[in-house]
C-alpha cells in the first residue's frame, strides 16, 4: 500500500476548532493511560478549548503548523519564541511547546516532516536554539528527539490537572 502524501501547512485564525480537537485528541491519546481522568479533564478543559486556540493563534510569539495527510488531519505543532527556562542556554531561544500526531499516523513521517517544518522556521525567524519540555516517561518522544539532536539540559514540573509530572528539558542548536 502506498504512502499517503503529507502536507504541512501554517495555521491560522480559522484553525481555532481544528486545533482544539486535534490538541485534545493527541494529548489524551499520548497520556491517557498515565493519567487520572479528573485530570485529564481538567487539562484538557484548561488547555484546548476553542477559545484557548483562538488566543495562542492570535499570539504574535506563536507560529503553528498543521500537518495532512491524504487531505486530513494528522498532527500539529507549535512553536513559542518568548523566555526560556534558566537550562537553556543557547542564544535566541525557540520553544517546539507542541509536537503532536495522531496515533494512526505515528511512524509514517508525519512527526519529521512537522520537525522539519519547525526548524526551517526558526531559522528563517533568527532563532539559535530549539528547546522542548517533554514528559520523563515518554521513551518514544525522547527518541525522536534525540535523533533530532536534542540533548537534555534540565528539568521542571508540568501539571495535567492536579497532578505534578516531571518533564525533562531538551534543546539543540540550530
Amino acid at each position: 500500500m502506498a504512502q499517503a502524501h503529507t502536507s504541512i501547512r501554517r495555521g491560522d485564525a480559522a484553525d481555532a476548532s481544528l486545533l482544539a480537537r486535534l490538541g485534545a485528541r493527541t494529548f489524551f491519546d499520548t497520556f491517557s493511560d498515565s493519567t487520572k481522568p479528573e485530570d485529564m479533564a481538567a487539562y484538557l478543559s484548561a488547555s484546548f478549548g476553542e477559545d484557548v486556540q483562538a488566543a495562542e493563534l492570535a499570539d504574535a510569539g506563536s507560529t503553528f503548523f498543521v500537518a495532512e495527510t491524504g487531505g486530513a488531519p494528522s498532527g500539529y505543532a507549535k512553536l513559542h519564541a518568548g523566555e526560556a527556562l534558566a537550562c537553556v542556554g543557547g542564544r535566541e531561544p525557540v520553544e517546539l511547546a507542541r509536537l503532536y500526531v495522531l496515533r494512526e499516523w505515528l511512524g509514517r513521517g508525519v512527526g519529521e516532516a512537522l520537525m522539519r517544518s519547525c526548524v526551517e522556521e526558526a531559522r528563517r525567524a533568527g532563532h539559535s536554539t530549539m528547546w522542548l519540555g517533554v514528559w520523563e516517561h515518554n521513551a518514544r518522544a525522547q527518541a525522536f528527539y534525540r535523533r533530532w539532536g536534542f540533548r537534555v539540559v534540565g528539568e521542571h514540573v508540568f501539571r495535567v490537572g492536579s497532578d505534578p509530572q516531571i518533564d525533562l528539558i531538551m534543546e539543540r542548536a540550530l
